[in-house]
C-alpha cells in the first residue's frame, strides 16, 4: 500500500511545480491576482465535493473551466481588462459558493487538504500539471510576446485568440488542481510567490521558469514535511514556507541593481 504522506508529496510537488512555472507569465502580465478569484470561483465545485465525497479538485475543474471561458469570450466581446472580469467572477464564485458550503466542512475547501489524496487523485494530478506545464512550455514565447505587446504578436502572425485560450485553460488546470494542496483562498500566492521570488534571482528567461519551479517544489516539500509533524494544515504552511523563500531572495535581487 502507498503512503499516504508519500502521494501527498507528489501530488503537491507536481502542483506547486506547474503553479510556479505558470506564474512565470502570470506575473509578467500582471495577471497572478487573477489566480485568487478563479480559486474562489472553484469553492461552489469544492462545496458539491464535499457534500457528495468526491475530490476537491475534481469538483472544482468545471467551475474554473467555466469561468475562464466566460472570462475569455467576454474579454473578446467587452475589451474590459482581465482584472475587472475576475471581479466579477470573484463575487458570483463566493457568492454561490457559500449558499452550499457546508460550514463544518469549510476549512478543506478554504485552506486545502491534502493529506488525504489517494492514488488515482494523485495520478490524475501527475497527468494533467504534466499537460498544463507541457502546453505551456510550447506557447512559452507567443504567449510573452502577447504579453509584450500584442499588436506586434498580430503582426508576425500569432493567433492571439488561441494562445491566450491555451493560456487561460493551462490556468484553469493549476488553480483547479491547487485548490486541493491550498484551498480556494491562497491559489495567487501559490503562483505569485514562487514567481517573484524567482525574478529576484534571475537574469535569463530559462533561470526564471527553473528557479520558479525550483522554488514551488522547495515550498511544497517542506510545508507538506511540516504539517506531517505538527498536524498542522499543509495549505497555509506551503505558503508561509514560499514566503520566507521570497524573503531571503530579496538582498539577491538589491545586490543586482
Amino acid at each position: 500500500m502507498t503512503s499516504p504522506v508519500l502521494l501527498s508529496l507528489i501530488s503537491g510537488v507536481f502542483i506547486a511545480g506547474a503553479a510556479a512555472y505558470v506564474g512565470t507569465l502570470m506575473l509578467s502580465r500582471k495577471m497572478a491576482v487573477v489566480a485568487g478569484p478563479l480559486g474562489h470561483l472553484a469553492l461552489p465545485g469544492a462545496a458539491l465535493a464535499l457534500i457528495y465525497g468526491f475530490s476537491l479538485s475534481l469538483g472544482a475543474f468545471p467551475f474554473v473551466v467555466l469561468g475562464i471561458l466566460v472570462m475569455w469570450r467576454l474579454e473578446i466581446k467587452t475589451k474590459l481588462q482581465m482584472e475587472a472580469l475576475a471581479a466579477i467572477v470573484f463575487a458570483t464564485g463566493v457568492g454561490v459558493a457559500f449558499l452550499f458550503l457546508p460550514i463544518d466542512k469549510a476549512e478543506a475547501a478554504l485552506i486545502g487538504d491534502i493529506s488525504h489524496v489517494g492514488i488515482d487523485a494523485t495520478i490524475a494530478t501527475v497527468i494533467l500539471s504534466s499537460g498544463a506545464c507541457f502546453a505551456i512550455w510550447r506557447s512559452y514565447s507567443q504567449i510573452m510576446l502577447i504579453n509584450i505587446q500584442e499588436d506586434l504578436a498580430k503582426t508576425e502572425g500569432v493567433n492571439v485568440k488561441l494562445y491566450n485560450l491555451i493560456y487561460l485553460l493551462s490556468i484553469a488546470v493549476i488553480v483547479a488542481l491547487g485548490v486541493a494542496l491550498v484551498g480556494g483562498l491562497m491559489t495567487a500566492a501559490l503562483v505569485a510567490i514562487p514567481a517573484a521570488a524567482a525574478r529576484n534571482v534571475s537574469r535569463t528567461l530559462f533561470q526564471y521558469g527553473l528557479a520558479s519551479g525550483a522554488f514551488g517544489i522547495m515550498a511544497a516539500v517542506v510545508g507538506i514535511m511540516v504539517s506531517v509533524f505538527t498536524r498542522l494544515p499543509a495549505g497555509p504552511l506551503v505558503i508561509i514556507t514560499s514566503a520566507v523563500i521570497f524573503s531571503a531572495t530579496v538582498p539577491a535581487a538589491k545586490a543586482w541593481t
